[in-house]
């Protein structure tokens, strides 16, 4: 039977795919529209498995909340161009209004929920098709409390934040903005996991002893009238050479100097300096990292702490999540 525009414009509708797609499918079905549904589909699925190899770096991620229940979540894509497209981005919010309406807790529930004739996973898998480009749910996380809110940076569609606070208070959200910004990793330092500290700490003590090592190293160069800039490295040495800045008996003597003062100092740092400046460090990272301990982004004279408890003595952040596609 011949196929007419109003059923290749209902099919559209039905599914998203492109005119051509959807007059071939009405093609091979003989008009069918159920039957057309189900080949759109299969070519979606037979797409996404042709592309799931391929790397899904972009997205649209969306917040949302619903009494004291707040999500994010995040629908992947291959290209910017598709996750600018106004139907990909409602298929992420409709993705999230079905989330949100059934409190799921976990991105598998969220995939099982049920959407048009089969489920948000299968509803993916068909918008692959449609678009050409892999595509995949990558991260959903909730938060609960007396009182939620969202923060959409620059409503960009490209970075979420959801937090859960013991009650209602006007800072919140600037907290949620704070948490967009400054990218704390826990609330204090009570949350950041004994193995992170003890990651921190090491790494801070051998970057104070290779300080400790440099140091005395560029005081005996100086010493010895060679600029350690000139000899910080093998190439550096000969470029410098080279440029007769430094003649071979001085890189000579420099190596001779690097190799027995680094021994020397390695073998007689003050283990009790070299823990205190890595403790030193240790707490700078967590205030870095804390969120209460940050500085506030709208008050730099104050910590998130200061402006909260200023703000409401009895206001407490319970928890937090934050979602982005972009590296940083």
């Amino acid at each position: 039977m011949a196929v007419t525009m109003a059923d290749i414009t209902k099919l559209r509708k039905m599914s998203g795919a492109g005119m051509m797609d959807c007059k071939k499918a009405l093609t091979e079905s003989n008009g069918d529209i159920e039957k057309a549904m189900e080949i759109i589909r299969k070519k979606g699925q037979a797409i996404a498995a042709k592309r799931s190899d391929r790397d899904a770096s972009e997205g649209c991620v969306l917040a949302k909340k619903d009494g004291g229940f707040a999500a994010v979540i995040a629908l992947k894509c291959e290209t910017d161009f598709v996750a600018k497209n106004a139907d990909f981005i409602a298929l992420t919010q409709a993705i999230l209004d079905a989330a949100v309406a059934n409190k799921c807790k976990t991105l598998d529930e969220v995939k099982a929920l049920p959407m048009g004739n089969g489920t948000v996973q299968d509803a993916v898998v068909d918008r692959s098709g449609i678009t050409g480009e892999k595509m995949e749910l990558d991260g959903y996380s909730v938060v609960e409390g007396e009182y939620v809110t969202t923060y959409n940076h620059m409503n960009k569609n490209q970075l979420c934040t959801i937090a859960a606070f013991n009650k209602e208070a006007a800072v919140a959200h600037n907290v949620a903005m704070q948490i967009a910004a400054m990218n704390p990793i826990a609330i204090d330092e009570a949350g950041v996991p004994e193995s992170v500290k003890e990651s921190e700490i090491q790494v801070a003590i051998e970057k104070t002893k290779a300080e400790q090592v440099q140091k005395a190293v560029e005081a005996a160069l100086k010493k010895a009238g060679i600029n350690p800039a000139h000899v910080d490295s093998e190439d550096h040495m000969e470029s410098n050479m080279a440029k007769g800045w430094i003649t071979a008996e001085d890189v000579a003597k420099a190596k001779e100097i690097i190799a027995t003062v680094s021994a020397e100092k390695a073998a007689n740092l003050p283990q009790a300096m070299i823990e205190n400046i890595a403790k030193g460090r240790l707490s700078k990272f967590l205030k870095e990292v804390c969120l209460l301990n940050q500085e506030d982004i709208m008050d730099a004279k104050k910590t998130v702490r200061e402006t909260m408890k200023e703000a409401d003595p009895e206001l407490q952040i319970l928890s937090f999540k934050r979602l982005t596609l972009r590296a940083e």
